[in-house]
C-alpha cells in the first residue's frame, strides 16, 4: 500500500486526479454538491447506507412517554412542558419551534399529552401530529394573538383535574416562556426543572438507539476515509467541506465536518482563519452525522506525509489516554474517574498539570444532541444528576487531546457505549497518524 507521503508525491496520482481537482475547486462553478467536475474515486465509490437505518416507531415513543410518567411520579411532578430542543422529538417525533410565539408539548403524569400553539398554526400542528403518538390520544389547544398562551396551558391542566402541584419545565425552554408559565400558574402551581424526567429517559439508550448511534459512527468513518483519500496538498477548508458534503450525499445521511490544519489544530474547536493543506502538517477532522435523529461525534487527526517524532509521541500518548478512558468505563464508576484515567496518562507523559495541555473534559453524553447529559469530568457544572455514575446504556464521546499552542494539537474521538459489564467503542479507533483508517 502506498504511504500518504508517496501518494501525495506520486506524479500519476497527483497530476491525474487530486491536484487538478483542487485547482478546479477554486476556479470553477459548483453544482449542488459544491464540487466542480467528477467526484474523486474514493467518494464516487461510497454506497447509500440509509437502508440500514430502522425508523423509531410510534410504539417506541409511547413507551418513552410511559417511562416519563413513571419518573414524574417518582419526582412528584404533575406535568412536564417541552418547547424546542430534542425532547419533543424524542417523545413524539415532533420538532417544535415558533420563534417568539409559544409552541409547547405538555405531557401530564395522569392524562393525555397536548400541544399549545398559535391559532393560525392549527392546520400545521394537525399535520405534524398526524404521524406521531399524539394522533391517537393528543389534542391541540390554540391561542389568538391577543390572548395568553400561558393561561391557556395552566387552564388546560386545571380542566384535567390538575388543580395545583409541580410543573416541570424542560431546560431548553426560553426564559420568557418559563417565566410566563410560572406567573400564570402561581400560586397553585410551582415550576421546577423537568431534567430528572427528560434526562432520566434520554441518558439511557435502548438497543435501537445504540444501533442508530453505531450506524451514524460507521457512516462518519466511511465519509472521513473517503475524504482522506481525496485530499491533496493545496486544498483549502472550503475544498474539503465540499468533499465532505459530497461524501455524505453518497451515503445518504445529513452530516458535517470541520477541518483544521497545522497550528490551528492546537485550538480544540479550531479557527475561522483560512487554511491550506501542506505536506507534513497535522490535519484534524471533527463532527458527525445523524441517523434517525441520533448523532455521531468523531475526530480523526492525521498527517499527509511524514510526521515528526514529536507528533508521533503525542499521538501515542493520546491513543493510550483514549484506551485508558475506555478501560475505566463500566457501570457504577463515577463519571469523573473516566476523565481522571485519561488525564493521568497525559500528565504522566509530560503534558500537565491538570488542564494545561489536555484543555477539556474527556467526554460528553451523546444521543439526539451532540452534547447532552452527562459529562465525563470532575465537578461537572452542566450535567445531571449531581455526582453522576456510569450506567449501562449510556453513550459518551471518548476524546482526549493534547494541544500545544503555536505548534499542533492531536485529538482522537470515538463514541463510547457503556455495556452491562464494561464499555465498547462504536467505531474502530485510529491506529496511527500516517494510516488513520488502517
Amino acid at each position: 500500500m502506498l504511504s500518504r507521503r508517496s501518494f501525495l508525491l506520486t506524479s500519476g496520482a497527483a497530476s491525474a486526479g487530486l491536484a487538478p481537482f483542487a485547482r478546479a475547486q477554486r476556479g470553477r462553478g459548483r453544482g449542488e454538491t459544491g464540487l466542480a467536475g467528477p467526484l474523486p474515486p474514493s467518494i464516487a465509490a461510497l454506497q447509500p447506507m440509509t437502508g440500514l437505518a430502522r425508523p423509531i416507531t410510534d410504539a417506541e415513543r409511547e413507551g418513552r412517554i410511559e417511562r416519563a410518567r413513571a419518573l414524574m411520579a417518582a419526582e412528584k411532578i404533575d406535568a412536564i412542558v417541552l418547547s424546542g430542543g430534542a425532547s419533543p422529538d424524542y417523545f413524539t417525533g415532533l420538532q417544535l419551534g415558533g420563534g417568539e410565539r409559544l409552541w409547547a408539548l405538555v405531557i401530564p403524569a395522569k392524562s393525555n399529552p397536548f400541544i399549545v400553539c398559535p391559532a393560525f398554526e392549527e392546520d400545521r400542528a394537525t399535520e405534524l401530529i398526524a404521524g406521531s403518538p399524539l394522533a391517537k390520544e393528543g389534542s391541540i389547544l390554540t391561542w389568538q394573538e391577543d390572548e395568553s398562551p400561558y393561561r391557556l396551558l395552566i387552564q388546560t391542566l386545571r380542566d384535567r383535574r390538575i388543580g395545583g402541584g409541580r410543573i416541570g419545565i424542560e431546560e431548553t425552554v426560553k426564559f420568557v416562556f418559563a417565566d410566563g408559565i410560572a406567573r400564570a400558574g402561581a400560586p397553585s402551581f410551582q415550576s421546577v426543572s423537568a431534567t430528572p424526567v427528560t434526562a432520566g429517559c434520554r441518558m439511557i439508550k435502548d438497543a435501537h438507539e445504540v444501533e442508530c448511534l453505531r450506524l451514524a459512527g460507521q457512516a462518519t468513518i466511511r465519509v472521513y476515509e473517503a475524504v482522506y483519500k481525496a485530499l491533496a496538498e493545496g486544498m483549502t477548508q472550503r475544498d474539503v467541506s465540499a468533499l465532505v458534503q459530497a461524501a455524505y450525499g453518497r451515503v445518504g445521511f445529513a452530516g458535517n465536518a470541520s477541518l483544521n490544519i497545522g497550528e490551528y489544530t492546537a485550538s480544540p474547536h479550531g479557527s475561522r482563519t483560512p487554511q491550506t493543506i501542506r505536506e507534513g502538517t497535522i490535519l484534524m477532522l471533527d463532527d458527525g452525522c445523524r441517523v434517525e435523529g441520533y448523532t455521531s461525534d468523531i475526530t480523526r487527526t492525521f498527517v499527509l506525509g511524514k510526521p515528526t517524532d514529536k507528533m508521533l509521541r503525542v499521538f501515542a500518548l493520546v491513543q493510550r489516554a483514549q484506551k485508558a478512558a475506555l478501560d475505566a468505563s463500566k457501570p457504577g464508576v463515577p463519571n469523573d474517574a473516566v476523565d481522571a484515567a485519561a488525564r493521568k496518562v497525559i500528565v504522566d507523559g509530560g503534558y500537565g498539570p491538570g488542564f494545561k495541555y489536555f484543555t477539556h473534559r474527556v467526554g460528553h453524553g451523546l444521543g439526539m444532541e451532540m452534547h447532552e447529559w452527562s459529562y465525563l469530568v470532575k465537578n461537572d457544572m452542566y450535567g445531571w444528576p449531581p455526582h453522576p455514575v456510569l450506567k449501562s446504556g449510556m453513550v459518551f464521546s471518548d476524546e482526549p487531546g493534547i494541544y500545544i499552542k503555536g505548534e499542533f494539537g492531536i485529538r482522537l474521538e470515538d463514541d463510547l457505549h457503556v455495556t452491562a459489564d464494561g464499555a465498547e467503542l462504536l467505531t474502530e479507533p485510529s491506529p496511527s497518524l500516517e494510516h488513520p483508517f488502517g
